[in-house]
């Protein structure tokens, strides 16, 4: 695999990078966002993969649902609240390999509450792109219930539904690029 020693970490690449999120609206629709500021780490022994490390932290006023009275509403106290818990964050105890993928537990902390979680991940790479710059990928999907982090804003519909479904589809890629490799930068 690409990474070669625990101690060498990839940079993420920004422009190949992404935490998304979906969440049923009305029980109609998907509302689909991001969180656009955002740090992750992948370090991967080969020896032993019970020992690498996978994480990410991103900001929440950074959310981006295309939609601006949205998207405040959600770091309002009522959702996220981000002036009080500016953050969320996921911090691996383990990694164990699960088929073709693998699995990793950690604690997954937002809204202040903080819980051990199992996120199944794929990793592809490494390869080399067109400008010599070797890259490896990490992709997680997995659904959280956002109301075991305390984001509990609803509205109960006429017909008994919630306005807000309590399941969050999270989507996780991460790329990145191995340090040294790649066009050499003018010094």
């Amino acid at each position: 695999m690409y990474f070669e020693r625990p101690t060498r970490s990839p940079q993420r690449d920004p422009m190949h990078s992404r935490i998304g999120f979906a969440v049923r609206h009305v029980m109609i629709n998907d509302v689909h966002g991001s969180f656009n500021d955002f740090e992750g780490t992948v370090k991967v022994d080969e020896k032993d993969i019970s020992r690498s490390q996978v994480g990410f932290t991103a900001k929440i006023d950074s959310i981006d649902t295309n939609v601006a009275p949205r998207d405040n509403h959600l770091k309002s106290p009522d959702f996220f609240d981000a002036a009080k818990y500016p953050e969320m964050s996921f911090k691996s105890k383990h990694v164990a390999r699960l088929g073709s993928g693998f699995r990793v537990m950690g604690t997954f902390t937002m809204h202040g509450v903080s819980r051990d979680i199992i996120i199944p991940f794929t990793a592809k790479g490494p390869v080399k792109d067109g400008f010599g710059t070797t890259r490896a990928s990490v992709s997680a999907r997995f659904d959280i219930n956002r109301q075991d982090y305390g984001v509990k804003w609803n509205q109960t519909l006429d017909n008994g539904g919630l306005a807000v479904d309590n399941i969050v589809h999270v989507e996780l890629d991460l790329e990145a690029t191995k340090a040294g490799t790649g066009p050499k930068k003018p010094a």
